[in-house]
């Protein structure tokens, strides 16, 4: 019987395209499926960052890494509750998958490898011109050599035979058959409902919550998998990549503080190098008491914060921080989402802050600007300030703006979808986000798009296999 196309991917962020690139390398006929006007997902609105280790980029920079090496931080940075199989399988492909990007046109340059802090080398592959570019590269690939894109075409449900196997779907009204299907679909965060489900602690915050992903992430992957018996996996922490915010955050994400900046807790208390990598950080954040903290400000900080480079990103030269300039801060304190007072026991009062707790530990830390050394967290004091200035500023901080879910269907090292009884679903693979239980704890800069890349080329190639031999 004729089929419409050997493969059909659902989603065209970096997990769609990669699989869509690698099922027509292949000699598979391909559609790509996009619910979104146009392509992309959040890979496009991404920092184009892929994760890996032992590649040429790292060679030029004289950086040595290998598989070996990711795989050991990889599994013990997430104590080891992380299928091995599969995270060895993310570590093998991973400079495979950087040197198959290259061969693309994607452009990685050695002096741009990221390290978000907690990995012991740079393995953050950035691309030039960012996720846009990056979206760019690989799409005019995939469509310049025959993949098929269909937008505003969301996947309404799997078409399965009477051996459950996957043979088509139907989306926009109407059916489409083939010989495998891979949803790279994105995962949950814009779905409320879903998150509530599968991520009560994203739900806890509510009122609060980001999600920095394409806004059509509403968990089609597993609700179209868990109608035809697919299990659902999620990280073994049940957390998703959470980068610190202030609530008053519309549109600027900013991984990393200005050095300037103090945090309390509740209890008034310093209880960390404010300067931290956001990895370490947002978990800092969640063990305070209300999983909350407040950024402590003096006047000369809130006046004199306007984008000079003694308030810039301190470990990316250049960028500034939005937030924390001083016309972003007047907004907010006229709209009470920055609390002000005349004295730092007012400021403790109507920020809800022990009084006593906090003189004591901004007189600590006024003692460690001025001597220029931190003798409690060891914070690099070169490009701090003292907090004396009348009147001081506080405003609440929580981890609350979400990247990855880390919920998703459950897959095999081949990137076939399972069912409950650990078996491989016919016809049905998946990458990137909608996948669960490859994300894990967070370990450096890629590791999203890093998984969405590595196995939706292994998605897209086996659905191909599976595809062109039931033709």
């Amino acid at each position: 019987m004729a089929r419409d196309f050997d493969v059909i991917v659902v989603g065209s962020g970096g997990a769609g395209h990669a699989a869509a690139n690698a099922a027509r390398e292949k000699g598979a006929s391909v559609l790509v499926l996009e619910a979104a006007s146009k392509v992309g997902g959040t890979t496009s609105m991404a920092g184009g960052v892929v994760y890996a280790a032992g590649t040429s980029v790292q060679r030029a920079a004289g950086v040595h890494d290998s598989a070996d090496a990711l795989f050991e931080h990889y599994m013990t940075f997430n104590q080891w509750l992380l299928e091995p199989a599969i995270v060895r399988r993310y570590c093998d492909e991973s400079a495979p998958a950087i040197e198959w990007l290259i061969g693309m046109g994607v452009v990685y340059k050695p002096e741009k490898l990221y390290r978000a802090g907690v990995e012991p080398v740079p393995r953050g592959h950035l691309a030039e011109g960012y996720g846009y570019e990056y979206l760019n590269t690989v799409h005019n690939h995939a469509a310049g050599r025959g993949v098929e894109f269909a937008c505003n075409s969301r996947v309404e449900r799997l078409l399965t035979d009477s051996k459950d196997r996957v043979i088509g779907v139907r989306a926009a009204g109407e059916e489409l058959s083939c010989g495998a299907v891979v949803l790279a679909c994105g995962g949950l965060g814009a779905n409320r409902e879903l998150l509530r489900e599968y991520y009560p602690d994203a739900a806890k915050h509510d009122d609060w919550h980001h999600y920095i992903g394409a806004p059509t992430n509403h968990g089609d992957a597993v609700q179209l998998g868990v109608a035809v018996g697919a299990a659902v996996a999620r990280s073994s922490w049940n957390q998703g990549v959470l980068l610190r915010a202030p609530h008053f955050n519309n549109t600027e994400v900013e991984g990393f503080m200005p050095p300037w900046l103090v945090f309390v807790n509740q209890e008034g208390r310093r209880f960390a190098d404010e300067t931290a990598p956001y990895a370490v950080m947002d978990g800092l954040i969640n063990h305070q008491t209300g999983q909350r903290c407040c950024a402590i400000l003096d006047h000369a900080m809130f006046t004199g914060a306007d984008g000079d480079s003694q308030y810039a990103d301190p470990f990316n030269p250049g960028a500034r921080c939005p937030n924390w300039e001083h016309a972003n801060l007047e907004k907010q304190l006229s709209r009470g989402r920055v609390v002000k007072g005349e004295t730092l026991a007012e400021l403790a009062q109507i920020a809800g802050i022990h009084a006593g707790a906090l003189k004591a530990n901004v007189e600590r830390y006024n003692d460690a600007v001025a001597r220029g050394r931190d003798d409690q967290f060891f914070k690099d004091m070169r490009r701090t300030m003292p907090i004396v200035h009348a009147p001081f500023y506080a405003t609440e901080l929580r981890a609350v703006t979400m990247v990855n879910s880390s919920v998703g269907l459950e897959i095999d090292a081949e990137a076939r979808v399972e069912n409950q009884s650990d078996t491989a679903i016919p016809g049905l693979y998946a990458a990137g986000e909608a996948v669960g239980g490859v994300v894990g704890k967070y370990i450096g800069g890629g590791n999203s798009l890093g998984c969405g890349v590595i196995f939706g080329r292994i998605a897209g190639s086996n659905a191909a296999a599976e595809a062109l031999s039931r033709r």
